[in-house]
């Protein structure tokens, strides 16, 4: 007999045997379906998702009968193992990364995310490439510190003091020396984009325009518009100024700085009128204030018996610049006169009245006495005192003219008048500016009788200095308008003046004689000035005058401290100002140069350029700039390397272990001509690392 078949024997290797209503059967293990018997085959779990199986944020990986489940990246098991089995209540929660430092690097900010993180950059840092937010592991991006670098340039600007181009650094700017802006924005901030805000400010050259009108004033010559120009005035006739010279300055604001002087009104004073002579009169003006020629209009009215009959009226005119004017008239014998002396326009004055009586005639037939008037400056009137009429009497003139300015000046002539008239009229040919002595004789008469006159005559109102011309800055050039070739003083009157130097001033009066009809005169003149030169030739009534500029040359040498430094850091180098002795300082340059090129560097040198060029490390480059007007008078230190920016300019650590020579460099520039001067400050040799480095 056959025994019974073992049914567990047949079950298979992941199934058990078990016992059921009396019955053994096989079953497939957990993790396992099937019969039992011929194949128990492994149960995917996980085909239903991780999600499904595992929970929210899990991985499912399914297991020879069975499966574990592990929480994805940013998350983690709360049963802190690696891997879980849901059933016992484990689940993925999510993991803060941003407790973790330095996820994000310098200048990151940590954000956390539902399982992952991420970065973005902190105030003063933008992304080095590609946008924010970003992963450090995923994206090939960090967090670089905001560096706007070089601020923009402003047209005719410049930048004010030192500055620094991270986030938030300000750059302030304005005009160059000779240009203004109005109430634009002067200041440049750098942003969080890492670059400048364009500046507002508009810098447009300075022009002043047309100076000022002044009242009673006159402008002289030729005159510039531009800053520090001076205008310069003269009064017009009848009027001064008692304190001065009027000028006006074209400022930096580009508008004329009025002079406070004003021309007043000159009021003639006369005083103490006599009489003298008979016929002749003679007065004074007010001392002091006589300084060119005044015309005097002279009113004569006479009567005889009957005061209200008037037998003689006449106006007689007298220009001169005597302090004690002399006129003789011709009047009528025995007769009242009531003469007023007052000035012509446009001078004023209080008239001057004075009565008299002339002598009565002595009723000879001839005595040869006769007076003499002038009038029109060199005429005169012969009156014979004899009331024969028609006789024939000789007149002899003799004239000497000398000028009290030229010692060599004479002007000598003579002549004959023949004449029957009684009254009689001669005009002479004399030269302006002389003083001349003329002794007439009446030679056929019973006793020689002469008088001797005095005449000034005045300095000619038309202008005798012609085509003058300025050469070799310094050189005058001209000509005289007239042909005779007889001595001639001119009369140099110059003033210097500096818009950049307010306490400076210089004036030179002087004066040279020559005959030559082509004259030159070089004049000793201080460099970058703005200088009026008045010229005056002594016979002429007013001057001419020109304005020059004279070239600016080199600043003074700088003043420095010399060091010598073998390793470690640089001592504060101080910087004392410059006297603007030849032209205005306009700035200081720190510059750092390579030892070895210190023998062949030259001042003037356009190369030395920014840190930042291709070329610094080979010519070397500037460290700083300051303008003048931002250095204190009593000067101020500065540190190479510190790392800040001075104008444009980036002073930059040396590199180590290289040999360096510090220059300072002063410029001035004005007119568009640039001087520099320049003076070894330091030298570095093999500087070592420092902690500042």
């Amino acid at each position: 007999m056959v025994g019974k078949e073992d049914i567990c024997a047949t079950c298979h290797e992941h199934a058990t045997c078990k016992q059921k209503e009396g019955k053994k059967m096989c079953i497939c293990k957990y993790g396992f379906v099937g019969n039992g018997r011929t194949h128990c085959t492994d149960k995917n779990e996980c085909q239903f998702g991780a999600t499904v199986v595992c929970g929210s944020h899990t991985s499912c990986h399914n297991t020879l009968g069975g499966f574990y489940c592990v929480c994805l990246e940013g998350y983690r098991a709360t049963n802190n193992n690696k891997t879980f089995i849901p059933n016992d209540g484990t689940f993925c929660t999510d993991i803060d990364e941003c407790e973790v430092s330095g996820l994000c690097r310098q200048g990151g900010r940590c954000v956390n995310t539902d399982g992952s993180f991420e970065c973005y950059c902190m105030d003063g840092y933008v992304p080095k490439s590609g946008p924010e937010p970003f992963h450090p592991t995923r994206d090939a991006t960090s967090c670089t510190e905001i560096d706007c670098g070089t601020p923009p340039e402003v047209p005719d600007g410049y930048i004010i003091g030192n500055y620094t181009s991270r986030l938030g650094g300000q750059v302030h700017y304005a005009c160059k020396e000779g240009f203004f802006s109005g109430p634009e924005d002067a200041i440049s901030s750098c942003t969080a984009l890492g670059t400048w805000e364009s500046p507002k400010l508009n810098c447009q050259e300075i022009d002043c325009g047309r100076p000022p009108e002044v009242p009673h004033a006159v402008l002289l010559g030729n005159h510039s518009s531009s800053l520090g120009s001076v205008a310069h005035y003269v009064c017009q006739e009848g009027f001064e100024s008692r304190q001065g010279e009027i000028t006006s300055v074209c400022t930096e604001k580009g508008t004329w700085r009025e002079s406070t002087l004003t021309c007043t009104e000159i009021i003639t004073e006369i005083n103490d009128v006599s009489v003298f002579d008979n016929t002749c009169m003679r007065w004074q003006v007010n001392p002091g204030r006589i300084n060119n020629q005044i015309m005097y209009v002279v009113y004569i009215k006479g009567h005889r018996a009957d005061p209200t009959e008037s037998v003689h009226e006449e106006t007689v005119n007298l220009t001169t610049d005597s302090g004690t004017p002399e006129v003789c008239l011709d009047l009528y014998p025995g007769t009242n006169y009531t003469v007023s002396i007052s000035t012509a326009p446009p001078r004023r004055s209080v008239p001057a009245i004075i009565g008299f009586q002339t002598a009565e005639d002595d009723l000879l037939e001839d005595d040869g006495i006769f007076n003499i008037s002038i009038f029109n400056e060199a005429c005169l009137k012969l009156n014979r005192h004899s009331r024969k009429v028609g006789s024939e009497q000789i007149y002899q003139f003799k004239v000497l003219g000398r000028r009290w300015y030229l010692n060599d000046f004479y002007h000598a002539t003579s002549f004959n008048l023949t004449t029957r008239e009684q009254t009689s009229v001669v005009c002479l040919d004399l030269y302006p500016a002389t003083e001349y002595t003329v002794n007439i004789t009446r030679l056929r008469s019973p006793e020689q009788h002469s008088v001797q006159i005095r005449i000034t005559t005045a300095p000619a109102e038309k202008q005798i200095i012609g085509n003058i011309s300025i050469f070799n800055e310094t050189c005058l050039r001209w000509r005289r308008t007239k042909t005779a070739d007889i001595e001639e003083m001119y009369l140099f009157h110059i003033r210097g003046l500096r818009w950049y130097q307010k306490e400076f001033a210089q004036e030179m009066i002087f004066n040279i004689t020559t005959s030559s009809q082509a004259s030159e005169m070089c004049l000793d003149l201080r460099p970058g000035t703005n200088y009026s030169v008045s010229v005056q030739a002594l016979s002429s009534a007013l001057p001419v005058v020109i304005s020059l500029t004279t070239q600016i040359t080199e600043p003074p040498l700088p003043e420095v401290d010399f060091f010598t430094v073998h390793g470690g850091p640089l001592p504060r180098l101080k910087l004392r100002t410059a006297k603007e002795e030849n032209g205005p300082i306009s700035s200081y340059q720190v510059l750092v140069v390579p030892l070895a090129l210190q023998s062949t560097f030259s001042c003037d040198s356009e190369g030395i350029t920014s840190f930042f060029s291709n070329t610094s490390d080979t010519d070397g480059y500037v460290a700083a700039e300051l303008l003048a007007k931002d250095v204190p008078d009593d000067g101020m230190e500065i540190t190479v390397g510190d790392r800040l920016y001075y104008g444009k300019y980036y002073n930059a650590p040396l590199k180590i272990g290289n040999d360096y020579c510090i220059i300072l460099r002063i410029t001035s520039e004005w007119n568009k001509v640039r001087r520099c001067s320049c003076a070894v400050w330091a030298q570095v040799k093999g500087k070592k690392r420092s902690r500042r480095d």
